[in-house]
């Protein structure tokens, strides 16, 4: 059975009612998905459940970059640095298509927070604590050699620059693909599944009560162990356990913005200071360039965290003090996103001065929590949890210990051997795209979030018979994603399975009704169901659109 088939839910619902599983993981961001994995490659009996959809929560919301984490450095987070460091070039060699190159430039500027001697070393260090190839190693730039680079610099403030590596990616995509794996490997993964409450026996958590919001029944999941990897969330369900202590989440607010690439025509990614001596970074993306992040308190609601007009201000601002020639305007951003980053509280810290680091909680009710951690670290967070569980396992029931698999399980079922093999593949897809007339933007798109399974959904677009190829392709789109994605809303699908929402937010208007009665006719909504789920997409749509 593909488990993550929309039309296969029930039948997945009712084996996990009368299942009685090894592991059950509460959260479906990039940690849990990562658990899921690491656990059932390991032959563990694997549930999960996210009461929203896959990546819904901080794992949608990052800079979308694995990247080596270079500002650690300067905080002393060695081993940090090197960790993720490594662990970037790893799933660069799992899932090449989605985990790509990406070279980023470091001006350097009078009074900013790298002199030149400090950034070449720095720069040096990073790239042999990150096991950096020789190809991709630091580069310094002369002050020519920099503006050449990015001509859209101040040339009063620029003294020099810096080229080192970073990788680009997709968090909701690659988190997806990650949920796609754990399936594969016999997980059982379930999106709008709410935790309500936990289930004891004999004082050990023993599994959930829950809710399905798709079917709108309740349902108990009965596991030998709980791990809690629910993010911004972790606390609370510790809470519901009894076992929250003075260690406890700090959680802090990210906002990225995104302007077309004609307004803000970056000829490569960048990683730059403003005024108050933060670093930001500027990323091209297809059609769009976005910029980001703060690092901001957050006090509010965890599952509706809007962009403000007072967090553009504060990012175009710093964008025109280091490209004066832009003269952006808040009106010129398209879209936005928003999240919250559930980092460990360390008194005394600001947000941007707070640790990256995962720690992990074991309750006496033997309920598990791990937070904090970085998007790149994932699986070495995954693997130190289901270790953690493993020790517990071999103690209590003398069950052998299993090493952990995930270095060597290809993300892409082995797709491409390389990043030569995905420039070939998007080489031959944008041949075939102009053959039938589509952009060539769409060979980057399609082989980044689907890989070779490009090929089946441009096959499938000649099952549709719309004029327009855009329709017919974005159909085609859908259709591989209910059979394979556990697909349900349409924001499931505009937001988290194809980013059009923050990366090609024009595309969704001109395509809306096609796909609403596509979702109609695939799960026989109503009408009010169809056009509730218009509204919510339209209001989405105004809530990261909506600053000038």
């Amino acid at each position: 059975m593909n488990f993550l088939s929309s039309t296969n839910r029930k039948a997945l619902t009712d084996t996990a009612k009368t299942q009685h599983y090894d592991l059950l993981i509460i959260g479906g961001g990039i940690t849990g998905a990562g658990i899921a994995l690491d656990a059932a490659s390991r032959g563990l009996k694997t549930v999960l459940v996210e009461k929203n959809d896959f990546a819904s929560g901080t794992s949608s919301k990052s800079t979308k970059l694995i990247h080596g984490g270079l500002r650690y450095l300067k905080q002393f987070e060695i081993a940090l640095v090197r960790e993720v460091g490594r662990e970037r070039a790893t799933l660069h060699k799992l899932i090449p298509n989605l985990v790509t190159s990406e070279k980023m430039l470091l001006p350097l500027i009078k009074d900013g927070t790298f002199g030149k001697l400090m950034t070449s070393i720095g720069l040096m260090v990073y790239d042999v604590l990150a096991g950096v190839e020789k190809v991709d190693q630091r580069k310094m730039l002369d002050i020519e050699e920099t503006l050449e680079k990015e001509p859209l610099l101040s040339e009063e403030n620029v003294e020099g620059g810096g080229i080192y590596a970073e990788y680009r990616t997709d968090d909701a995509r690659l988190t997806i693909e990650i949920i796609k794996t754990a399936s594969r490997f016999g997980a059982h993964c379930l999106n709008y599944v709410q935790a309500d409450e936990f289930i004891y026996k004999e004082g050990k958590v023993a599994g959930v009560f829950a809710t399905d919001f798709i079917s709108g029944e309740k349902m108990e999941i009965k596991a030998k162990s709980t791990i809690s990897a629910a993010g911004p969330w972790v606390d609370e369900l510790r809470t519901k356990n009894h076992s929250l202590t003075s260690k406890h989440l700090h959680l802090t607010k990210g906002v990225h913005i995104v302007l077309p690439h004609s307004k803000f025509p970056l000829k490569q990614a960048i990683y730059f200071d403003f005024p108050d001596k933060r670093m930001v970074f500027a990323i091209p993306r297809g059609k769009i360039t976005y910029i980001g992040t703060t690092d901001t308190d957050y006090f509010g609601d965890k599952d509706k965290i809007l962009t403000t007009k007072a967090d553009v201000e504060y990012l175009i601002k710093g964008t025109n003090h280091a490209f004066p020639k832009l003269n952006l305007k808040a009106k010129d951003v398209e879209s936005s996103w928003a999240g919250v980053r559930p980092l460990i509280h360390e008194d005394g810290k600001s947000a941007s001065e707070i640790s990256r680091k995962d720690e992990i909680f074991e309750s006496e009710t033997g309920l598990i929590s791990i937070a904090g951690g970085k998007l790149t670290g994932y699986r070495k967070m995954a693997e130190k949890v289901v270790d953690r569980l493993y020790d517990r396992l071999h103690k209590e029931e003398d069950m052998p210990i299993v090493e952990t698999k995930t270095i060597h399980i290809d993300l892409d079922n082995g797709a491409f051997k390389n990043a030569k093999a995905v420039k070939k593949y998007r080489k031959s897809i944008r041949e075939q795209l102009e053959v039938i007339g589509l952009e060539k933007y769409y060979a980057g798109y399609l082989v980044s979030n689907y890989g070779k399974v490009t090929d089946e959904i441009i096959e499938g677009m000649n099952a549709f018979d719309n004029k327009a190829l855009h329709l017919k392709l974005i159909r085609s789109e859908l259709r591989y994603c209910l059979e394979n994605e556990m697909v349900f809303s349409i924001q499931d699908f505009y937001i988290r399975r194809t980013g059009r929402l923050y990366f090609d937010i024009h595309s969704i208007k001109p395509t809306l009704d096609a796909i609403l009665k596509d979702f109609q006719n695939h799960f026989g909504w109503s009408v009010e169901k169809t056009l509730s789920e218009k509204e919510a997409m339209e209001k989405a749509i105004q809530e990261v659109s909506v600053f000038g």
